[in-house]
């Protein structure tokens, strides 16, 4: 009656009589409209948060547990002249790290990735 858009998670069975013959349809109802509204408000936060690490002007990226690049944004990818695609799942110290400072750059992620916070 009011015009709201209301947002409803439905699960229907069928119905039957004695002999088992269907006779209709059951339907339960749940309103999902408030949670429908945070998740695209969520959805919308993340997009947004991906544009500024995107288009930072800084360079920003990141490692998997593994020590394969997973964040490059395009800063970085101005830096380094290697695009996110070229850069993605590569291992960073040894691919993007010259030689002589790699074991120091290595120490710095293995911290963090212990929980320890360092910077060179």
């Amino acid at each position: 009656k009011t015009n709201e858009i209301r947002y409803l998670l439905v699960n229907a069975t069928t119905r039957r009589d004695a002999e088992s013959n269907i006779v209709g349809v059951v339907g339960v109802a749940q309103d999902v409209t408030e949670a429908a509204k945070h998740d695209r408000s969520v959805a919308a936060m993340a997009r947004e948060l991906r544009q500024l690490v995107d288009t930072a002007n800084a360079p920003i990226f990141g490692i998997d547990v593994h020590g394969n690049v997973n964040e490059w944004n395009d800063k970085t990818a101005d830096i380094t002249g290697f695009t996110r695609e070229e850069a993605l799942n590569k291992p960073l110290v040894s691919t993007y790290i010259v030689p002589n400072l790699r074991q120091s750059v290595q120490n710095i992620m293995d911290n963090a990735l212990k929980g320890k916070e360092t910077s060179n």
